[in-house]
């Protein structure tokens, strides 16, 4: 039997591969506690790594998405709302499928694009990857929901800070910076908490998709899977699992409940607007 530090040297960087930890995960009757708990912590590397770029990416995107669905400008608003509809109507699940077939459909070789002096070779092959396509799925659905949210606050931003911008000068991109953005921020800030907590419990999908797993590396609830099918006790590696994830939602609350503050510092603390779970339970 393994002791905890030996479990914690060749577990705890194994979600990155076999280069970083044991060849061969643990057994049957050689699975301890030890081994449990931080293989599956190693996993979380991969939960956190798609949490992190799909939230950080999205939001961009989602903040473009949201100001081409508010334009009155039909050649915008229309693709936007087309885009925020079909991703936020389909599961997240079937999202997966559908983009992985669509990856595994493109040449091997790579895609060529013709720019008349050269023609530019743009490789394929990372797409059908879960580091990669996996991505690019979680970075859309994010955009799509969060685009919504982003939406609704543009809509609701109070028209006498429009005025008072007006009344100032400022106008084009400037008034967007100083006023609009900032307002749209504060307002749709606690429902985009939300939005990030569930993208984070989403990234448990991942590896449970039709993306594969290379070297038996996957995120947190890859490995609880695992042992589950190993020792067939579903009572300890799901709760690990789940306590993880509590972690990293406390986390995330904090981090954002920070940028909260920040938003919000202008205000009195009656009028502040807190932030408040509302877990979706289907998607």
């Amino acid at each position: 039997m393994r002791s905890c530090a030996e479990s914690f040297q060749g577990y705890i960087l194994r979600a990155l591969g076999r280069d970083y930890g044991e060849r061969l995960l643990p057994r049957g009757l050689d699975i301890t506690l030890c081994d449990q708990i931080f293989l599956i912590a190693s996993g979380l590397i991969w939960n956190i790594y798609f949490a992190a770029l799909a939230i950080a990416i999205g939001f961009g995107l989602a903040v473009g998405v949201a100001v081409a669905k508010f334009s009155e400008n039909r050649l915008f608003s229309k693709p936007a709302g087309a885009f925020i509809f079909v991703f936020r109507g389909s599961p997240l699940f079937i999202q997966f499928f559908f983009f992985y077939s669509a990856f595994v459909l493109l040449p091997r070789s790579g895609v060529d694009i013709p720019l008349g002096f050269v023609t530019l070779t743009v490789d394929t092959s990372a797409l059908t990857t879960a580091q990669v396509g996996g991505l690019i799925v979680l970075v859309l659905n994010t955009t799509a929901y969060s685009a919504e949210l982003f939406h609704g606050a543009l809509r609701s931003i109070p028209k006498g800070d429009l005025e008072a911008a007006d009344a100032y000068g400022l106008s084009g991109f400037t008034k967007f910076r100083r006023v609009v953005f900032p307002s749209m921020l504060r307002l749709a800030w606690p429902s985009y908490t939300n939005e990030a907590i569930f993208l984070t419990h989403s990234t448990t999908l991942v590896f449970l998709s039709a993306f594969p797993a290379r070297q038996q590396s996957g995120e947190a609830f890859y490995y609880a899977r695992y042992f589950v099918d190993q020792t067939f006790n579903p009572f300890l590696a799901y709760p690990l699992v789940a306590g993880y994830f509590v972690c990293l939602t406390l986390a995330i609350i904090g981090m954002f409940g920070l940028m909260n503050i920040r938003l919000n510092r202008h205000l009195p603390s009656e009028r502040r607007r807190r932030f408040r779970f509302r877990p979706q339970y289907i998607r």
